[in-house]
């Protein structure tokens, strides 16, 4: 996967950590890393894009403009239960979307290359009028088995 305009591949490694309240004790994931696929592999790590879309430019605008932004990394699960990346977006409704379709998601702040690449990406394409409706079901599992299948067709 090359970086392009508006893709950034990048690395992105979990970490699980147990987490005990009273007697209870679980385990719980957080991302550990996450740098651009073109630095040192990382062991452990998955290669996964952030795609910016046209469409999405006032919430990656939103998202920006807050206090401390975030990037959003999507996962699917292995049949144990453990967290695999699979995209990572700065739209806060995609993240949103996966949660309520029981993904799970977790966030890392926006390092200042990736904010700066967002933001002009913004800048080039134009600001975009922000939108107060949200997209009753997102299936990204689905969009992204499409888009990859789509990219594996170009290589």
């Amino acid at each position: 996967m090359q970086r392009t305009d508006n893709i950034w591949p990048l690395q992105v490694k979990l970490k699980s950590k147990q987490v005990t309240m009273g007697r209870w004790s679980q385990t719980t994931w957080e991302v550990d890393q996450l740098l651009p696929a073109s630095a040192d592999p990382i062991e452990g790590a998955t290669i996964v894009g952030l795609e910016l879309f046209k469409d999405e430019r006032s919430n990656y605008r939103l998202n920006l403009d807050l206090d401390n932004p975030l990037l959003f990394v999507v996962c699917d699960e292995t049949e144990q239960g453990e967290p695999i990346p699979m995209l990572v977006t700065a739209n806060q409704n995609i993240a949103a979307g996966c949660l309520e379709s029981d993904q799970p998601v977790f966030t890392c702040p926006i390092p200042q290359a990736i904010g700066c690449w967002i933001e002009a990406y913004i800048t080039r394409h134009g600001e975009q009028p922000i939108c107060a409706h949200r997209r009753k079901h997102i299936d990204v599992r689905g969009e992204m088995k499409a888009k990859r299948e789509k990219r594996d067709e170009r290589y």
